[in-house]
């Protein structure tokens, strides 16, 4: 996809290939996710070298925030592949009889994903081991904004891969747009609320389903604690202003005299992807969960929701919507198929005109599921007050 020129065409096959069902195969699953895994541990490195140089991380940070998390969630997807695979019986009342029901995962087809800058390994391809555990053809565009990790996923990244499933392709703006005015079948998103609405508003002129991770604002709460502990909060705090959001020393601490006061500005402002709370106070966390909303909510810590991948991760009104990390992933690139079956041999024939008022009584009965009021109406034995309308 180097060509622009091309990118339709290459779209085109990319299609043609998901349509051959090789990307639902669980061997091509799990024969794609081993491949990430290689290329991270041959080349971490690489990887460690082009953080330190979009974002000056060091090589301890970049392998906690990205490339530790990554092997962490390949290990985890790889074994829980199977399961998230397999059908999903679904109950069915016993009215119901010689009939069944289960939901079936399947893969949404061809897929956008835009990641972000701030973690340019990790909103990669997080997102991209979700879309290929759940089978699907994967466009995925790195941030213009960290060159060097960009460079490394389109250039290196591509020779572990089924590159007629997956492409990585580098732009800017330019390549954004080109890319919206095509049809996909899910667009998956990381950056700015400007952007995603760009991206939405796009997105609606197929149709396509969207998630959009928006991040913002994430404001954190601080009780009045020990001076030892105080002062811990206020260095981590810092801390994840500087290194996480890169806001440097721009962050704003703001007093307020009750617990209601805090719970009241929170909530006088955009629903922000996380909020932190540092307090001991078990009243306070069970009133910030209650009476806030947020993508996520941790208490006396600050990230460690992302690593989770037992945890829904992402937004909710302006800072986004659609969660994945883990199973979340495997979900939010898959469509939940319903699958009914029936036997030839039993039928509800009271469906069906002409109507009578027995038939009603039967059908009122059965939504209720009341059984012994089936057999009585059937024998005669159970009268209805309603006047039949025909």
């Amino acid at each position: 996809m180097e060509n622009y020129s091309s990118l339709e065409r290459d779209l085109s096959d990319m299609k043609a290939y998901f349509g051959t069902g090789k990307t639902k195969e669980a061997s091509w699953r799990q024969s794609q996710l081993k491949a990430l895994h290689k290329f991270l541990l041959e080349n971490e490195d690489q990887i460690f070298k082009a953080l330190n140089q979009d974002l000056g991380k060091p090589q301890v940070e970049a392998f906690r925030d990205e490339v530790g998390t990554l092997i962490k969630t390949l290990n985890f997807v790889t074994k829980s592949l199977k399961q998230w695979m397999a059908g999903k019986e679904a109950k069915l009342p016993r009215i119901a009889v010689l009939s069944s029901a289960e939901i079936v995962a399947e893969p949404l087809g061809l897929v956008l994903i835009f990641s972000s800058w701030n973690f340019p390994l990790g909103l990669s391809l997080e997102p991209l081991i979700g879309a290929v555990a759940a089978g699907n053809s994967v466009v995925l565009k790195p941030s213009e904004m960290s060159p060097a990790c960009s460079s490394l996923l389109a250039n290196v990244l591509p020779s572990y891969l089924d590159s007629n499933a997956i492409k990585i392709i580098q732009g800017g703006p330019t390549l954004g747009e080109l890319l919206l005015k095509q049809r996909w079948d899910k667009i998956f998103f990381t950056g700015s609320a400007r952007v995603g609405r760009i991206v939405m508003s796009a997105a609606a002129e197929h149709l396509t389903p969207v998630s959009l991770e928006l991040g913002g604002k994430c404001p954190a709460l601080l009780d009045s604690l020990a001076t030892t502990w105080d002062r811990e909060v206020n260095l981590l705090f810092m801390y994840c202003c500087i290194q996480f959001c890169h806001m440097h020393v721009m962050y704003y601490c703001i007093t307020v005299e009750k617990i209601e006061d805090s719970v009241k500005f929170i909530n006088s402002r955009a629903k922000p992807l996380a909020i932190y709370a540092f307090t001991k106070n078990k009243s306070l966390q069970k009133r910030m969960v209650a009476e806030t909303s947020s993508g996520s909510l941790v208490f006396n810590d600050a990230i460690v929701q992302y690593i989770a991948d037992t945890l829904p991760f992402g937004g909710v009104g302006e800072s986004g919507f659609g969660k994945y990390h883990g199973k979340f992933s495997f979900d939010i690139f898959s469509h939940h198929k319903a699958v009914a079956r029936r036997s030839y041999y039993t039928d509800f024939w009271y469906r069906f005109p002409p109507w009578t008022l027995k038939k009603l009584q039967l059908l009122e009965v059965s939504y209720n599921l009341d059984y012994i009021g089936i057999l009585l109406v059937l024998l005669g034995l159970r009268r209805s007050n309603r006047k039949f309308i025909n």
